[in-house]
């Protein structure tokens, strides 16, 4: 994929869900937390700052589209994987039901009321809907980047000057000061609640998650990035709640902004202004600027859909059918609209607090999960080259223990825990659509006979093809290992007539399968793991997989990848990559072929052929995470053997 997205991109999606959630939020956080309202603010920025580390590291270690499932995927397993990606869906449909009828209130509050109520208010937030799925199923483009950031400098610019102006004009540390009574104004539950609902943020950080493998930025931009996210998020955070709890302070334990604007609040803050040149101007521009940042937040939101979608179609966590990609726009179209339809039913009731209850619940689940993922990758990958690594790390049990992941990973849990406590809605709705999407995840796991835990990936063809067609992507991607013996050509042969296509129509023309073709160096104990390696050795390998991608190719439709692999025995290493690499099989040439006639094929995980193969061979086959297929020459073709005498060693 070619990499054609910056940090300035990447910036403008984080900060488009942040400008948003200003708009729709604060009105919400405010109910909850009254004159506490900034530092729940202050608090989230604080949280915000965390998430930020803790996603571009994973997204930087592992560049795979999606975010928190994919952390999970690499930490612990496919089961954990996919309860991070289910939660983070809901969120997303949230987030697009939630912005659609926020623009709609906007719209009403500074232009025309009847836009507001009733029916029409319905119809224009199930239009935005609709236009965000076209937009979606078109895709994404560097322009729409480009239009994106071009809005997020408009908003910022907005924001900054509301915090300006109403500190100047209402700021009175007595506002903020004399209504706190902790405990009864307000209530504990409703100051961490509040502060569950302002993780709204967070699902920015999963949208450029998303675009993780179309960026090409320097670890130096990564660094930029998380400083100019983390300082606009405090900054323009705490600035507009100060500003909201002085312009419209609290009394008698509630706020007309609350009250009065909890669908609008920003509108509260522009009418709050004296001067009434100054309080319509600021009406109208923001209302028209909140109008269109909302809808382009729902569009950030279902990008991040579509790119959550096909990792949990490719991983098969969810039915190919529903993660179907559009013959020419490759959009996951079908769980668009299926996404949009849910969005829309969610839209009719026109509960702003309830949704959000829902949200928080989704985003602290996924934002936990994160966080424990990135801790634990310091542990079982600390090898692993990290473009970005997050500071402050303390040596902990012979691994390094990134703290602000630990520390995240602890409040996101707490908090989320007080929100299922508090908030029935967030409590019933989150565990329902929980437990309806482990049951999914289960019967279709079952169903296929696929394991729950491990990784099963089809190839992107899969998702183009029509059910009764997708025989040729059975093996989507094949781990053929190489060790320079006579038997290399026949092995991938074999890989080759497993991937190859049988029906022409059956892929488009950019898809088709992958062997991923390996050669392994063996590095004896006595040498560090990273020593230089004979130049003999290094043209041999060469040459190996130059022939192998030779080969492979000349099958139909079959693209061959090549790479080498470091390891201590060969054995263990086949079984890591083809665990990490999510192969459907394994071809392996047995170190120590059967005397079977023909070119035997043997296929499933060990028995009586047991004393016939080499100790690489049963280690493979006893622990392989998928299909291992074991080739062997004809016999014709194998050298004479004295009775007791074995072949070479493959390694």
């Amino acid at each position: 994929m070619r990499r054609s997205l910056g940090s300035p991109t990447l910036f403008a999606i984080v900060y488009t869900s942040v400008a948003s959630s200003i708009y729709f939020a604060l009105g919400v956080v405010a109910d909850h937390a009254l004159a506490l309202t900034p530092f729940v603010f202050l608090a989230a920025a604080l949280f915000f700052l965390l998430a930020a580390m803790t996603y571009v590291e994973g997204a930087s270690l592992h560049q795979e589209r999606a975010g928190s499932t994919v952390f999970a995927r690499h930490a612990f397993n496919e089961l954990v994987s996919f309860v991070a990606g289910w939660a983070i869906l809901l969120d997303y449909i949230i987030l697009i039901a939630v912005t659609s009828l926020s623009a709609t209130n906007y719209l009403a509050a500074a232009f025309y009321k009847p836009l507001g109520s009733g029916p029409t208010e319905v119809v224009l937030g199930l239009a935005i809907i609709a236009y965000v799925a076209v937009r979606n199923i078109r895709g994404f483009s560097p322009a729409r980047g480009r239009r994106i950031a071009a809005l997020v400098v408009a908003d910022l610019a907005l924001q900054a000057l509301v915090v300006v102006i109403g500190l100047a004009v209402f700021f009175h540390a007595d506002l903020l000061v004399d209504p706190v009574h902790l405990g009864t104004s307000p209530h504990w539950k409703d100051v961490l609640f509040a502060l569950g609902v302002a993780t709204v943020i967070f699902t920015g950080l999963e949208s450029a998650s998303g675009l993780s493998g179309e960026v090409m930025v320097r670890r130096r931009d990564l660094q930029r990035l998380i400083t100019s996210a983390g300082v606009s998020v405090l900054l323009i955070y705490v600035g507009i709640g100060v500003v909201a709890v002085t312009a419209l302070p609290v009394v008698g334990g509630s706020t007309s902004l609350s009250r009065n604007y909890l669908e609008a609040p920003m509108i509260g803050i522009a009418e709050s202004f004296p001067q009434h040149w100054l309080a319509d101007t600021l009406k109208y521009v923001i209302g028209a600027l909140a109008t269109v940042t909302l809808v382009a937040a729902a569009n950030s939101a279902m990008m991040g859909l579509s790119r959550l979608a096909y990792s949990l179609a490719t991983n098969r966590q969810i039915p190919s059918v529903v993660g179907r990609l559009h013959r020419t726009r490759s959009t996951p179209y079908v769980l668009i609209i299926l996404a949009s339809l849910l969005a829309a039913a969610l839209v009719l009731p026109e509960d702003l607090d309830f949704l959000v209850g829902i949200f928080a619940f989704g985003s602290l689940l996924g934002l936990t999960i994160a966080h424990l993922s990135i801790v634990v990758l310091r542990y079982k990958e600390p090898d692993r080259k990290r473009p970005y690594k997050m500071p402050f790390s303390v040596r902990v049990r012979g691994g390094e223990l990134p703290v602000p992941a630990a520390l995240g990973a602890l409040v996101s849990a707490l908090v989320w825990v007080s929100v299922v406590i508090t908030h029935s809605g967030a409590r019933y709705a989150g565990f329902g659509w929980m437990v309806g999407g482990l049951a999914l995840y289960v019967i279709y796991r079952k169903a296929d006979g696929k394991p729950l835990l491990r990784r099963v990936v089809v190839p992107e063809a899969a998702l183009r093809t029509p059910d009764r067609r997708r025989r040729a992507a059975e093996y989507g991607s094949i781990l053929v290992p190489l060790f320079g013996s006579p038997l290399d050509d026949d092995i991938m042969q074999t890989a080759g007539r497993l991937a190859a296509e049988e029906d022409d129509d059956a892929v488009e023309a950019d898809g088709g399968a992958t062997i991923e073709a390996v050669w392994i160096f063996v590095v004896p104990m006595s040498l560090p793991i990273d020593a230089a390696l004979p130049e003999e050795q290094l043209k041999r390998a060469r040459a190996a997989l130059a022939r192998a991608k030779a080969v492979g190719e000349e099958y139909e439709g079959v693209h061959v990848a090549t790479a080498t692999v470091r390891a201590r025995r060969a054995g263990a290493a086949i079984v890591d990559e083809a665990r990490r690499r999510g192969v459907q099989a394994i071809v392996l040439a047995a170190e120590e072929p059967s005397k079977v006639r023909g070119g035997a094929l043997l296929g499933g995980r060990g028995g009586p052929r047991d004393n016939f193969v080499g100790d690489v061979t049963k280690y493979v086959v006893a622990k392989a995470p998928c299909q291992v297929i074991l080739t062997a020459p004809p016999a014709e073709q194998m050298p004479s053997l004295e009775p007791g005498e074995k072949l070479p060693s493959a390694v």
